[in-house]
């Protein structure tokens, strides 16, 4: 670590304290699926796999190579991988990762794969588009996948799931609770035919909050495990998992009338004293942040960015804030400063996140 300056600490017990949080919501024998894709919401997939791996039932990934990472470092527990490509399927199983299977294209390369090898009860998992209209199968497609299904002992359906489209947003209730109702229709027409009752789930961190009814089987915890609850109230009982850190590289005096960064966007208009960062956009602070739209912490005080943000830099005005070469610098360390960055950007927390480079050191705090 002593090569990094710019740091992004993960706070395991925040992590657990979520996890927990989120299980007291739920009856005693609903199932956790920890979704850890995009590098762990932008924290470190493997490290927040380590954390909650005795504690969850699933992890699922968007793609085959997250998956593989986590099988690497030693988790042993199933994982779903919910974005599998008909190019991945040999590794999927080498890597005894789960595919999500939610058209026929995936779904007849990956049973062609199944009988030719021949695995025995691969487990997969079913999908069905029930309103977000991105990927699944549609009701349509029940007696085709049962077909094929009854031909083969090479497979074993695992789950049969569906997304909810705008689980957070009060204002689409009645949609929501159709999809619900949907899935349910569609799970019936499943189970009606096969001699077996796979597992089935809808409910992301937002439907666990406003659906707690739509339980089933289990449950996919993402951005809540991170500290968000898509809703105020719910994010103020959960704890900040992210806390990004820099120094202060430089400090400099700035005349009036001379001008900070590219395009000499910033012009003082009285003697100022600057700082510069080592940390920019290239590591995930957007150049919206600039010119003062954006600020960081030094001593417990707000320094706005000045001037354009830079690829690898950025400028703070720190004219009243006591501070030197290799002071502490906060990027963010709570939800609301999150939030308040993501406002800024035009986006949400998620993007935020996810948006921060690997280049970045991660490290976990325990």
């Amino acid at each position: 670590m002593k090569n990094h300056v710019t740091v992004l600490e993960i706070d395991a017990n925040a992590v657990l304290h979520n996890l927990n949080y989120f299980k007291q919501k739920l009856q005693p024998e609903t199932k956790i699926l920890a979704v850890v894709k995009a590098f762990g919401y932008g924290s470190n997939a493997v490290e927040i796999a380590k954390i909650v791996e005795d504690k969850v039932d699933y992890f699922a990934v968007a793609y085959c190579d997250e998956g593989i990472e986590l099988r690497e470092a030693g988790i042993k527990t199933p994982i779903l991988v919910l974005h599998p490509q008909v190019q991945n399927i040999a590794e999927i199983v080498k890597y005894r990762l789960e595919p999500n299977l939610y058209n026929f294209t995936i779904f007849e390369a990956f049973l062609k794969y199944a009988d030719e090898a021949p695995l025995i009860n691969y487990p997969i998992h079913i999908k069905f588009n029930t309103g977000l209209n991105r990927l699944g199968f549609w009701h349509t497609d029940i007696p085709n996948i049962l077909i094929q299904l009854k031909k083969s002992n090479n497979v074993f359906v695992q789950s049969i799931f569906s997304h909810l489209a705008a689980s957070e947003d009060p204002n689409e209730q009645e949609f929501t609770v159709n999809q619900i109702n949907n899935f349910a229709y569609i799970v019936k027409q499943m189970y009606g035919h096969m001699d077996y009752k796979p597992m089935i789930h809808i409910l992301n961190t937002s439907g666990v909050i406003n659906y707690p009814k739509a339980q089933f089987d289990m449950v996919r915890l993402g951005i809540g495990l991170y500290g968000f609850g898509n809703d105020e109230k719910e994010t103020a009982n959960l704890k900040n998992t992210h806390t990004l850190k820099s120094i202060i590289s430089q400090i400099n005096i700035i005349q009036p009338g001379e001008t900070v960064g590219y395009n000499r966007s910033f012009v003082a208009n009285k003697l100022t004293k600057s700082a510069t960062i080592p940390i920019g956009h290239a590591d995930g602070i957007s150049r919206k942040l600039g010119n003062k739209n954006g600020f960081l912490i030094i001593n417990n005080q707000p320094a706005p960015i000045i001037g354009n943000v830079c690829m690898d830099m950025i400028m703070v005005d720190v004219t009243n804030i006591d501070c030197k070469v290799g002071t502490e610098v906060i990027v963010f360390n709570h939800q609301q400063q999150i939030e308040y960055m993501a406002h800024k950007c035009e986006t949400i927390p998620y993007e935020i996140l996810t948006g921060l480079s690997r280049r970045i050191k991660r490290f976990v705090k325990r």
